[in-house]
């Protein structure tokens, strides 16, 4: 097929724009947590994958964390298991648990490693269990009322939280052509099996290994102030003031809290992107434009 002139230049601006981000972050670590409609629509699951191999091939170190909590609930709801959740939290017991790793680290995670490896790249699923990759801990939560003296502590399960990422597994895997695929499963000093929210396991890895980018993929624009505006660049300050407004609030607050966490311990940025554009992942790390919110630890 030939291009016409006007599409010519145009890809031609695209791939000039392109060049100083290329220079700017070969061997660049970016950690990448994937979810919400990219993991479900074909045309943006294999836009996705596509984004991670070109990233991949001019020299960048993608590590993808990915979720799949509807999927999870899919087949809990086939084997007539309820599903219930506590402040957001699915409640997981020994049954779910098992559920979970077959869908978390089977299902979806081999998906993602197929759909990378047919876009021309080498893709390995791993679960954080793996080598003790992810040490976690029982996550308890705690509610507080004026009825009560004392805050009720709950007890949701095999739900936990990160308590250290153990890298080495990891730095092999990034010295070579692959790209690691992640299942936020971590295990305990018990021995226990826990399900981790896949967006706290991506600020983890993406702090322990002093990533320069974190990239949390989900179903909104960003970050919106009050009027619906898309807030395209904060720093630290400016979100800490947001969250005391209320701007920020409901389930956007763990992801932001993630992400301030992330900056605060090593890592240049952190971006909340849409991922129902396709190709977003490349729109945000190799154009000018980008597709959502840039936290950073000061205004650039």
């Amino acid at each position: 097929m030939t291009l016409s002139r006007t599409s010519a230049m145009n890809v031609a601006r695209v791939l000039t724009e392109s060049l100083p981000y290329i220079q700017r972050f070969t061997d660049a670590t970016i950690v990448i947590k994937y979810g919400g409609n990219a993991m479900i629509e074909q045309e943006l699951k294999r836009g996705f994958a596509l984004d991670v191999v070109l990233m991949k091939l001019v020299g960048m170190n993608p590590i993808v964390v990915h979720g799949g909590g509807p999927q999870i609930g899919s087949v809990l709801e086939e084997l007539n298991i309820e599903s219930k959740f506590v402040d957001g939290m699915r409640v997981t017991d020994s049954k779910t648990m098992d559920v979970v790793q077959m869908v978390l680290g089977g299902l979806v995670n081999q998906e993602i490693v197929s759909l990378i490896n047919e876009c021309g790249g080498k893709a390995l699923g791993l679960t954080g269990k793996d080598s003790k990759m992810i040490n976690a801990r029982k996550m308890l939560i705690e509610r507080s009322s004026p009825e009560l003296q004392v805050p009720e502590i709950i007890d949701i399960g095999h739900v936990g939280e990160v308590k250290q990422v153990n890298r080495e597994v990891l730095d092999v895997v990034l010295a070579s052509d692959i790209v690691p695929v992640i299942a936020p499963i971590g295990v305990g000093d018990d021995n226990e099996t826990y399900n981790i929210n896949a967006d706290l396991v991506a600020g983890k890895i993406a702090e322990e290994l002093n990533a320069e980018k974190l990239i949390l993929v989900t179903d909104v624009p960003g970050l919106q102030d009050k009027d619906g505006n898309l807030l395209s660049g904060l720093d630290a300050t400016e979100v800490d003031r947001l969250i005391e407004d209320g701007t920020i609030s409901g389930g956007m607050l763990p992801k932001i809290r993630c992400a301030l966490s992330a900056i605060e311990n090593g890592v240049q940025s952190a971006h909340i992107i849409d991922g129902r554009v396709e190709h977003a992942l490349m729109l945000e790390v190799l154009t000018d434009e980008g597709v959502g919110t840039l936290i950073s630890s000061s205004t650039e």
